[in-house]
């Protein structure tokens, strides 16, 4: 008795050694065409270089659009389609001009409007300012904001080693700095840019006025970390001062746009789907390289790579390039909607939207059995260098996707350097490491290829 179950653990052992042995071959597979074979820097320089930024709504965020489906097509998948939704078209208009006025000096600064913003008046605004700290220092100013300036100067936090928690501490006063204000009767509003340097470079971003009707609508912008820093000084010196400045946004009618989708059929449960993606617009000042073109490209170089290799999925894996992530997530939420509406079983969902920066692991969404079983491949990165396997958040466009039990993921690449292009003028193509890149769409793609054959425990 005793034999026969020693035998039985040894055998079962030995499955799970020749298993973890074909993984790993797999795996080199996967590396070695990513990163002697791979597709995604030439689709990111075309995509950058040749297109340009693609803010949802845009003509470059539809010859995007054109351009990735086309380049799926290529790649011998079993379907690919676009996928119909509704954007905000947000145009920024004529670059913005600002300057602080003290006493007799004007001191030109670099700021951007927030995106969602309303312009100033033809003339521009000119108007006292106020420093705070954050939302929660309004209220001790109170009635001495009406008529001015409300400048929010909380920095990101530079204790985080995780830089994501540092944008997480602050941005808010980005997002609803305006509204809030507005409240106190303030005129307008500049806020510190999500930045952890100190450069010349304004970083835009989302911004919203809530339940605000439009009669209390006041226009916002993002002023550079130099120009956070110099505004504050000179506000210590002369808290008398004035800011100028002007810019000539329009909120436009929505647009139809397109999510990007290309398919995979899986070859033992098509009704299982695996998600892999990134978010097809960008910001209007630069061509978003990296917030999200590397995604975008990285999530179609996962199933270049599995043609490549001749590996055929046991579950279906779509490519999904969601639409208008920056100003609304209506690409996620349309995917997510019409997911629900057909009934169909999402399993899986992985996405990039951190940079195209070293992989360093990933951050999932799951149960404490799933996320143990996810825990469980860590030996098989770590040959690598990818060793950080923690819980949290995905990302923004997977985020309302939901299945009777669905297991999520986020790319996590080294973030220190990420917040110095996000949403700024040097979001470029030249910020880009090709190795990089590559390494982070092979870590990606061996992780679809470890959940399609493992499955996930329901």
């Amino acid at each position: 008795m005793k034999k026969s179950l020693v035998a039985g653990v040894l055998f079962f052992n030995g499955l799970a050694m020749l298993a973890q042995s074909n993984d790993e071959q797999v795996i080199k597979d996967i590396y070695k065409s990513g990163l002697t074979n791979a597709k995604c820097y030439g689709w990111l320089e075309h995509l950058s270089n040749k297109i340009g930024s693609r803010l949802s709504g845009s003509d470059n965020a539809e010859k995007a659009v054109q351009y990735t489906k086309t380049q799926l097509e290529t790649l011998g998948l079993d379907k690919v389609y676009l996928q119909e939704v509704m954007v905000p078209k947000w145009v920024r208009g004529e670059k913005e001009i600002a300057y602080i006025l003290d006493n007799k000096t004007k001191i030109t600064v670099p700021i951007a409007a927030l995106g969602g913003s309303v312009a100033t008046s033809k003339n521009g605004l000119t108007a006292e300012v106020i420093e705070v700290q954050g939302i929660e220092d309004l209220k001790k100013w109170g009635d001495k904001i009406k008529g001015k300036i409300v400048f929010y100067n909380r920095p990101m936090d530079p204790t985080f080693i995780e830089t994501f928690k540092s944008y997480g501490g602050c941005v808010d006063q980005r997002y609803a700095g305006a509204k809030e204000a507005a409240k106190f009767g303030a005129v307008g509003t500049i806020v510190r840019s999500m930045n952890l340097r100190l450069d010349d470079f304004p970083h835009t971003g989302a911004q919203s006025y809530g339940d605000l009707s439009p009669a209390e609508y006041i226009p916002t912008a993002a002023i550079s970390t130099n120009g956070a820093e110099l505004l504050s000084q000179k506000l210590k010196a002369n808290p008398a001062l004035k800011f100028y400045f002007k810019q000539s946004c329009v909120q436009m009618p929505d647009v139809l746009s397109y999510n990007v989708i290309g398919e995979i059929k899986g070859s033992e449960h098509p009704e299982n789907i695996m998600v892999v993606g990134g978010h097809l617009d960008s910001w209007d000042l630069a061509d978003g390289s990296h917030d999200d073109g590397a995604g975008v490209v990285q999530s179609m170089e996962t199933v270049r790579i599995f043609k490549q290799i001749g590996y055929k999925p046991k579950n279906t894996i779509r490519v999904v390039l969601f639409m208008n992530e920056e100003n609304g997530g209506r690409g996620g939420k349309k995917y997510a909607e019409l997911a629900q509406t057909n009934h169909e079983n999402h399993i899986f969902a992985l996405e990039s939207d951190s940079g195209g920066f070293s992989p360093r692991g990933f951050s999932i969404e799951a149960d404490d059995a799933n996320f143990q079983k996810v825990l469980s491949w860590k030996n098989l990165f770590e040959p690598y260098l990818i060793h950080s396997f923690v819980k949290g958040g995905a990302g923004a466009d997977i985020n309302p996707l939901s299945s009777g039990k669905i297991v999520k993921a986020g790319l996590k690449p080294d973030s220190q350097r990420y917040f110095d292009y996000h949403h700024a003028l040097n979001d470029t193509f030249d910020a880009i490491n090709k190795r990089e890149l590559e390494l982070g769409a092979a870590t990606m793609t061996s992780l679809l290829y470890l959940m399609d054959q493992n499955g996930i425990i329901k």
